[in-house]
């Protein structure tokens, strides 16, 4: 019979720890409610004591979820355990979270106390956070380090006075799997009341340990993990949940598990959370990178288009993303480039396919990763002069005042014809010179995304520019890398409208 793994969620806790910026009260609900249709059991909504603004969000927190448990941390003082549950008192039902050090290197450098001081500070807080409730959950901070004779006689004490969930974190991400999995072996052996509660394990992710960790604790006998959406947290990050949750759903012949986790719900959480908190997701990252379903090489597309399951252990639709296309790029084969042809709507009658291929590759070469307006460009563009840019940028003049607007000045070669523009904003240029493009050009396009980061290259400093730009439902990108950063925007924009031109000419073509 399978046995559920109960998910616990710190991300507005733990999570929030490791920003460069602090999330708002609106910020933090939001993210609260994502995780809450995402069917999280448990979401630890912060740390009360440590300032008035995480006091609001906590209590605004309990205001607007109904169905997760709400768990606010505490220390072991009596001040920090009464404005949790002051935070919480909106709500029924809701969990305390006690913490306190209980490896030898904590006691001492750290608390400056010893073994059975920290014992007994253990118990004199759980007898407060029992006037407020019953569901009390104690981490014995830095478990993983800690003797195993200490920690088996702390957690069975720790139960025997009413504590319902222990949590064992490995709270520097030392330990490694075998070892942190001998540590629960233990504690289910050596704890004689360990049934009457639920071992939890928080598992940090300094050596890259944390999702091995925690897959291991289960296996010896813990039923909770806690963690946060893409694994932020302090140092290295926590335990990635969604690498837990889709883990036990793609192994569960293996595993033995399930959650109640929305499976569906994962990534546009996960975009919510990378959104607010203003990190980005790698493209390498397990279940939610970009590239997580991903394939560039030609053995791995032609082994997909014949059987998804010869490159992919689980669908993207199982995480709530459509079927990924292919990256086109000089290693992909031909069975990749006419599966996408396909996909656009064209038969091989439509087009050489051996021309097509071989012009594809040439250009890989040179670009890079080779787009759906690329292709049919390639495919079905045959005169010279239609291959040429269509604008060009004679003349481009700013003025700016510090405390007035901007006047941009734009001169653009659009064919055979010469055409200005004046735009005027305040002190936004870049936003300024793609109003003036989209003016001039007469194509409307939707800036969807717009990005600069700096990269040096010997003694210079270069800013590198990627765009993306919708028009008509279709994308259009590009990358470019100059010393000027209004220099590489403008030719990157023109690279866009200059593909939406060639874009558009293929369609009369094909009419």
């Amino acid at each position: 019979m399978k046995e559920k793994i109960i998910i616990f969620d710190t991300t507005l806790r733990d999570g929030e720890q490791s920003l460069q910026i602090s999330l708002n009260e609106k910020e933090k609900v939001k993210i609260a409610l994502a995780l809450e249709k995402m069917n999280i059991d448990i979401i630890e909504a912060g740390f009360p004591i440590s300032s008035p603004g995480d006091f609001k969000s906590v209590k605004s927190i309990c205001k607007n979820i109904k169905k997760s448990t709400i768990c606010s941390l505490a220390r072991c003082v009596e001040k920090d355990i009464k404005i949790a549950a002051k935070a919480m008192s909106e709500l029924k039902n809701f969990r305390i979270h006690l913490f306190l050090g209980t490896s030898k290197l904590h006691i001492e450098s750290k608390l400056k106390k010893n073994f059975e001081e920290i014992h007994q500070m253990a118990l004199k807080s759980i007898k407060i956070a029992k006037k407020y409730t019953d569901d009390i959950e104690f981490s014995c901070e830095d478990a993983g380090r800690t003797s195993i004779d200490n920690l088996c006689k702390i957690v069975e004490s720790l139960i025997k006075n009413g504590v319902k969930t222990i949590n064992i974190p490995d709270t520097v991400g030392y330990t490694i799997p075998n070892e942190f999995s001998k540590i629960i072996k233990n504690l289910y052996q050596r704890v004689p009341n360990i049934d009457q509660a639920i071992i939890s394990v928080h598992c940090h992710n300094d050596l890259g340990m944390a999702v091995g960790n925690s897959i291991s604790a289960i296996q010896s006998g813990a039923r909770q993990i806690e963690g946060t959406i893409t694994g932020i947290g302090e140092r290295a990050g926590n335990t990635a949940l969604e690498e837990i949750i889709m883990a036990i759903k793609t192994r569960k012949k293996l595993l033995n598990f399930y959650t109640n986790i929305k499976h569906k719900k994962i990534y546009h959480t996960s975009k919510i959370i990378s959104k607010i908190c203003k990190i980005s997701i790698p493209i390498n990252k397990a279940i939610i990178g970009k590239n997580a379903f991903a394939h560039s090489s030609g053995i791995h597309q032609d082994g997909i288009i014949k059987n998804r399951k010869n490159y992919e252990i689980m669908s993207p639709k199982d995480i709530g993303l459509k079927e990924v296309k292919f990256n086109l790029t000089s290693r992909s084969g031909r069975a990749a480039v006419k599966q996408r042809m396909q996909e656009m709507g064209y038969t091989e009658k439509d087009y050489n396919l051996k021309k097509l291929y071989k012009k594809f590759l040439k250009l890989a070469d040179k670009k890079g990763q080779i787009f759906d307006y690329d292709l049919e460009t390639l495919a079905f563009m045959k005169n010279k002069k239609q291959k040429k840019k269509n604008f060009i940028l004679k003349n481009l003049k700013i003025i700016t005042e510090i405390y007035g607007e901007t006047k941009i000045f734009i001169n653009l070669l659009c064919g055979k014809k010469t055409k200005n523009c004046i735009i005027k904003t305040k002190n936004e240029i870049i936003e300024g010179i793609y109003q003036g493009l989209n003016k001039i050009t007469k194509i409307h396009t939707f800036l969807k995304c717009f990005q600069i980061h700096s990269k040096i290259q010997g003694k210079n400093i270069l800013g590198k520019v990627n765009i993306v730009t919708i028009y008509k439902n279709k994308k259009f990108y590009s990358t470019k890398i100059e010393k000027n950063i209004i220099k590489a925007s403008i030719t990157a924009m023109l690279d866009i409208f200059n593909n939406i031109w060639k874009f558009n000419q293929i369609k009369k073509i094909k009419k």
